[in-house]
């Protein structure tokens, strides 16, 4: 059995935040030739569900960067979390950096999640952050930690880098950044590619060849684990030097480029 590991936000998805018909065709043939499909996304599973072609092709989903892994059916194969006295020491050192902060949790996202800020301006983002009380996320009942996301603006990316520096080697926590303007912190348990490696033992299922597509910094631990890795025309080069091969980009639908032209599946 292949299996298909693909990222959603500049890979799947175009960067009108579509799965285009080419791509959703290229998904389903793939299913009907018995491989298996699994979407490994940042995003949490709420952000991921909402997706029409998602809904279509029922994959199994590894979201928040390996934090959790679900079935096709969609129940819960694995779950980690940060510790909260790690969460504790992060929070700060991102806070004084200035940087807008998500925190995703078992009750949702505060004071919102990604999606909920892409395409928008600074000045209609900052009112979202400027204030929120983030005490009130460790005063919530049962509460588990299971990301937290750092922002900066397009023109502070110099932020991005104090904070890997700050927090590098000091703290146990997985680190990533899916675009050069943030930078995710998990438990030191999760990242795409481990989780590829565990879904495997959870469901006893042994795959032949990986295949991961990718185009953040956050894909980088799925090419490790991978068959073959492709990065799209649109990542960082970075990214792309990562990666065994480099498609078109995710506005020219380059994961179904790659299946038919690159990888010759």
């Amino acid at each position: 059995m292949k299996c298909f590991s693909i990222d959603l936000d500049g890979t799947l998805l175009n960067s009108k935040h579509e799965v285009s018909n080419e791509n959703l065709q290229v998904l389903r043939d793939l299913q009907e030739q018995g491989h298996s499909v699994i979407i490994n996304t940042g995003r949490a599973v709420e952000d991921v569900v909402k997706l029409d072609a998602v809904q279509k092709i029922k994959p199994p989903i590894i979201s928040i960067n390996g934090t959790i892994i679900y079935s096709e059916t969609s129940d819960t194969l694995f779950e980690a979390s940060l510790p909260i006295p790690a969460y504790k020491e992060l929070f700060p050192i991102l806070h004084h950096l200035g940087l807008w902060i998500m925190v995703y949790t078992n009750q949702g996202g505060f004071p919102c999640r990604n999606p909920d800020i892409q395409d928008k301006r600074p000045e209609e983002i900052e009112p979202i952050f400027q204030d929120y009380d983030y005490d009130q996320i460790l005063a919530k009942e049962n509460i588990k930690i299971y990301k937290v996301m750092a922002v900066s603006r397009h023109d502070e990316l110099e932020k991005i880098s104090q904070a890997r520096k700050a927090i590098e080697g000091k703290l146990e926590v997985s680190m990533a950044s899916s675009h050069p303007n943030n930078i995710e912190f998990t438990s030191i348990e999760a990242n795409k590619g481990t989780a590829l490696l565990r879904f495997q033992e959870l469901t006893n299922k042994k795959f032949d060849e990986i295949y991961a597509f990718g185009d953040g910094g956050n894909d980088v631990e799925q090419f490790k684990v991978a068959t073959a890795s492709v990065a799209m025309g649109n990542a960082p080069s970075s990214v792309q030097q990562q990666a065994d091969i480099v498609t078109k980009t995710n506005d020219e639908n380059g994961f179904a480029y790659a299946v038919k032209h690159l990888l010759n599946l």
